[in-house]
């Protein structure tokens, strides 16, 4: 029975036992309020705002080279680029002091930081004065270095001696980072055997090296090599100054050179030419090569160009530039 129904039902028992006019029956009559009740309303939901950062997905670690270029010491020595075993721990000696104010140039240590110090290139005059023994010697002995790590570049482009020599002339190089802006630097870079030192080769050659090595992207690809490693030395074996312009444009962007003169060869008309061409302020070092002579403490020495009426006049420059290794390979 519906609420209605019993609705009515009363009324009509309250009719039956009360006897009286329409009036009382009127005033009998019950009003029911059947208007639907609206469901409840659940009481509202307090949020609290919550700031969410989002985190920016980590870049791909670039394609590293799988290949590791040997050093085969042996061979290095029997084509005279390293010196021979009874020589070995005097010329380890000679370059260490080479290398200690170059590291504390680039690395700031108790002097100011050169800017880019850490780009160091090793160029000669002439052909075959011993740049790339240079280069060698020098590169395994920042390798020797517990905190800091070497990239020896052959950026004498178009002998690619040093490419060559490691037998990875073939591999993509500098020529190649410096036409393909979508090749990474690091996909290019290779590791040796010897801990802290790697290879970046010359790459395919190119009629515009020149201009290559001027351009922004050489400086790009420099600031690259050295992005993911402050403490990272990068060593460029360029051409010979007098020969090539390659050397020259490569100079504008690095922040020390060291100049190898060949002891009783090297003219020091020639030497004071590629110093000329180099610039005013560059930090610029003189290392002799191919010297019996013994060795004096001091060896490497740092030109300046009021030094250059000093050292002006006939011969070479022998006199003047103490030694800094025997018997190198030249190259």
């Amino acid at each position: 029975m519906s609420l209605v129904e019993r609705a009515l039902k009363k009324i009509q028992e309250s009719r039956a036992q009360t006897p009286g006019s329409a009036s009382q029956a009127s005033s009998n009559t019950i009003t029911l309020d059947i208007t639907p009740r609206p469901a409840a309303v659940p009481p509202p939901v307090v949020t609290q705002a919550v700031n969410v950062t989002r985190v920016a997905p980590r870049p791909a670690e670039p394609p590293r080279p799988s290949q590791v270029v040997r050093i085969d010491r042996e061979e290095l020595r029997r084509a005279e680029l390293l010196p021979p075993l009874s020589q070995e721990r005097q010329l380890a000696g000679e370059y260490r002091q080479i290398k200690r104010p170059l590291i504390t140039n680039a690395l700031g240590r108790g002097v100011p930081k050169l800017p880019n110090g850490h780009r160091i290139m090793i160029a000669s005059a002439m052909p075959g004065d011993g740049k790339t023994f240079t280069s060698i010697n020098l590169a395994m002995s920042f390798a020797l270095e517990k905190d800091v790590s070497v990239v020896l570049v052959d950026a004498d482009v178009a002998k690619a001696h040093l490419s060559r020599t490691f037998r990875v002339h073939n591999n993509p190089g500098l020529m190649d980072l410096l036409r393909d802006e979508s090749l990474d630097v690091e996909s290019t870079i290779l590791p040796t055997d010897v801990p802290g030192l790697s290879l970046l080769p010359a790459g395919k050659a190119s009629d515009t090296a020149a201009e290559l090595l001027a351009s922004s992207r050489m400086e790009t690809i420099a600031s690259q090599i050295t992005a993911r490693d402050p403490n990272r030395i990068v060593l460029f074996d360029s051409s010979p100054l007098l020969v090539t312009s390659e050397a020259i444009s490569l100079a504008g962007m690095v922040g020390q050179i060291v100049l190898v003169v060949r002891a009783g060869v090297t003219p020091q008309s020639a030497v004071l030419d590629a110093i000329d061409l180099l610039g005013e302020g560059k930090s610029i070092g003189l290392v002799l090569n191919q010297t019996d002579e013994p060795v004096r403490p001091g060896y490497y020495y740092r030109y300046s160009y009021a030094e250059q009426g000093r050292a002006e006049g006939e011969g070479d420059l022998t006199d003047d530039i103490p030694p800094a290794g025997q018997r190198g390979q030249t190259g």
